[in-house]
């Protein structure tokens, strides 16, 4: 079971809502705790599941869910991320809670923010927009289409279940060695998102900040696997398997 859970009543109306989850380069969770932080953005409410890891996150010496939505009034965003990666049999449940959401809501529109992996990163945006006058919109802002490839994960439903629906979605893509956390994707995602939404989020700080952000989640995604090894062994030793 997913749940998303706000902890107040918030109208999201014509908000859009961004999506940074982990993947190739962590550019998900580096850009969006940022903009997080720059836009002084209002934690809202979090997604609860007995299928994440059993484990919280602790920032400021807070312990806070590790799956959050924050969300800004003034410039009507809705952003969604995650301190460790999304298991692979809870995807498929997730984008579609996700999507529940976004209906119910009325959110205007999504996107979501991911890694390509590549040799020799550029400083280039990409995008994959589900309707054609959103890649020409894109394009007109320096941000390049993807014609061919594939895309995977929770932002791969999301974008082919919104086309169903009709919501406009994107996937705003970032070259990236996936053997390296470089603050400079995360930069990169921030400018081609801040063209797509027209809005002004400063990344002077970008570089200091988005390493603290990529040591963390780097950590949370080690804590998470190695709760879940320790989990699933302690369930084979008591009976059937299980994943808490």
């Amino acid at each position: 079971m997913i749940e998303i859970v706000l902890h107040e009543k918030a109208e999201l109306r014509g908000y859009t809502l961004v999506e940074g989850f982990p993947g190739a380069g962590l550019v998900g969770p580096m850009a969006a705790s940022y903009m997080i932080e720059k836009l002084s953005m209002k934690n809202i409410g979090h997604i609860e599941s007995d299928l994440f890891p059993p484990i919280a996150a602790v920032h400021d010496g807070l312990p806070m869910h590790t799956a959050r939505i924050y969300a800004d009034a003034k410039n009507k965003l809705v952003v969604v991320l995650s301190e460790f990666t999304i298991p692979q049999h809870v995807i498929y449940q997730l984008a579609a809670e996700l999507l529940s959401f976004v209906r119910k809501a009325g959110i205007s529109r999504i996107v979501s923010i991911g890694g390509m992996p590549s040799q020799k990163p550029s400083d280039a945006a990409y995008i994959i927009a589900s309707q054609p006058s959103m890649t020409k919109e894109a394009a007109k802002q320096g941000l390049k289409p993807v014609n061919e490839g594939v895309i995977a994960g929770v932002s791969a439903l999301l974008i082919t279940g919104a086309k169903e629906f009709d919501i406009p979605t994107m996937d705003l893509l970032v070259e990236v060695n996936p053997l390296i956390m470089d603050p400079k994707y995360a930069e990169v995602a921030i400018s081609g998102l801040s063209k797509l939404l027209g809005i002004k989020i400063d990344t002077a700080e970008l570089e200091s900040e988005a390493r603290e952000v990529e040591a963390r989640v780097r950590d949370m995604v080690k804590k998470a696997k190695e709760t879940h090894e320790h989990y699933g062994k302690s369930s084979d030793e008591a009976g059937p398997p299980s994943y808490a």
